[in-house]
């Protein structure tokens, strides 16, 4: 469900790639997004090079193209776990790009094709 979700709002359907979700949830009107899972989980996306770390609920707000005021997600760049706070899909260049955004200011970007189910 969580991969339809996602290609619901025109995002690659494996920017969360949760195991063992046991409960979760979508309310339209504000576009919240809860997934919970049975456990902390970690995934190595590998054509993007980065190592993600998801606790056992991860909440969100989605909108077509972005997923913002995202809690439960952390990244691990220069050494350091990032918080992740919002992810853009921008589909204006070729290939289209995502661009990860943190509270403490720093952004990547990567092409969106790295974050397909199978990436």
């Amino acid at each position: 469900k969580s991969i339809e979700l996602m290609q619901g709002f025109n995002l690659p359907g494996g920017l969360l790639p949760l195991k063992d979700i046991v409960e979760g949830g979508y309310v339209e009107e504000t576009g919240f997004v809860w997934l919970s899972t049975k456990s902390k989980q970690q995934h190595h996306f590998k054509r993007a090079d980065r190592l993600c770390k998801y606790d056992e609920l991860v909440t969100c707000r989605m909108e077509k193209n972005k997923v913002k005021d995202i809690k439960g997600v952390k990244a691990k760049d220069m050494m350091l776990w990032v918080s992740v706070n919002e992810i853009v899909k921008d589909d204006n260049k070729e290939p289209a790009k995502l661009h990860f955004k943190s509270f403490a200011g720093l952004s990547r970007s990567f092409p969106a094709e790295y974050f397909n189910i199978e990436a």
